[in-house]
């Protein structure tokens, strides 16, 4: 799967720019800015930040086809020190609650530990998004033991409990990792109703169609990881793919964007917009620049001229109640029951 870096990096859509005026060219839908306003919900502005989400850069063990991150064992960026000190002194003055840790592979950045250890200091909730088999890979054996000493919330992508369907979209033997990474977690009581160690798997897609209903779909994999594994786990995010990077390339060289986005358009949730998690998160990236989002990250759009713009002059005053920066691309987030990095938005009317 390594190669799939290579020839992203070659392709035209390569370039953020190149990928917001695809996402941006007018097709048979409307531009998302207009369908909020449509619905009185435009234009969208943030309320309190309670989440800091920190992209420590975009190495990775990995080279998943649906990656948003266009993540890789081939990438070099990093965070420094400086920057992750940045963040941490954010944390503390700005109010916040939540410090989620994202990449590439979050836990290959090397002041990794150093966040971890110094946000749950501060009182912070702090998660982890894993792709699992880092656990098990030369020279992080001991993590999974360091989040659970420091009780980190552990949200692990395991897009299938099926071996081939994981598989496919994650790389070959990577199932077979995950499974045994999932039981090394088991052990030390993460997914433990009592041992408040949390653990939420993340489902997304293999294809161009919606996640299905998120509670069915983790009553599926709750019975299926039980009884062919042995394995608990505390919940499970239904995640929707954005149509941006690798996906939105394999969307163009297979001719179903326009399909895929006219579905997203067609389930547009009124709800859901109004509680998309751009309102109370602000992301940072491997330099320190701020976004509204990881996936406005991933696209290069900035938050607004008025707000600060990196996180060394983070002020949580003027982040909330900025106007938000969206793009066609959000559709993918206020579709059916809503798409967030914590799962579903609203809860099923029926």
């Amino acid at each position: 799967m390594a190669e799939l870096t290579l020839l992203r990096r070659q392709s035209p859509l390569a370039e953020p720019a190149a990928q917001v005026r695809v996402l941006e060219r007018r097709g048979r839908w409307p531009a998302f800015g207009d369908t909020l306003a449509a619905h009185a919900l435009g234009p969208l502005v943030a309320g309190d930040v309670e989440v800091l989400q920190v992209n420590l850069g975009k190495l990775c063990n990995q080279t998943c086809r649906h990656c948003h991150v266009d993540a890789g064992p081939d990438r070099r960026e990093s965070m420094s020190r400086e920057t992750a000190a940045a963040c941490l002194r954010a944390l503390q003055l700005g109010g916040m609650t939540t410090l989620d840790l994202t990449g590439g592979a979050p836990e290959m950045n090397p002041h990794f530990p150093y966040l971890v250890a110094e946000g749950r200091a501060l009182g912070a909730r702090v998660i982890d998004r894993c792709n699992l088999t880092i656990l098990t890979a030369p020279g992080f054996e001991h993590l999974p033991q360091f989040l659970a000493e420091h009780g980190v919330e552990v949200v692990a992508s395991l897009p299938c409990y099926l071996e081939e369907n994981c598989d496919r979209q994650r790389g070959e033997g990577v199932f077979e990792r995950s499974i045994e990474a999932l039981r090394r977690l088991n052990r030390l009581g993460y997914g433990s109703p009592d041992s408040g160690l949390r653990l939420t798997l993340a489902y997304n897609p293999l294809g161009p169609s919606l996640p299905p209903p998120q509670a069915a779909l983790e009553a599926a994999y709750r019975q299926q990881l039980a009884e062919r594994y042995g394995i608990a786990f505390t919940e499970l995010f239904a995640i929707a793919n954005l149509p941006i990077s690798r996906f939105l390339d394999d969307l163009l060289a297979s001719g179903k964007y326009e399909a895929y986005m006219q579905t997203l358009v067609d389930a547009f949730n009124p709800l859901a917009a109004a509680a998309v998690m751009c309102r109370t998160t602000i992301s940072v990236d491997w330099q320190g620049n701020l976004y509204d989002c990881d996936f406005n990250q991933m696209l290069a759009l900035p938050l607004r001229p008025e707000a600060p713009r990196t996180i060394f002059e983070f002020s949580e005053a003027a982040l909330a109640g900025r106007p938000i920066a969206v793009g066609n691309h959000c559709y993918g987030c206020t579709a059916g029951a809503g798409s967030s990095c914590q799962g579903r938005l609203v809860a099923p009317t029926s």
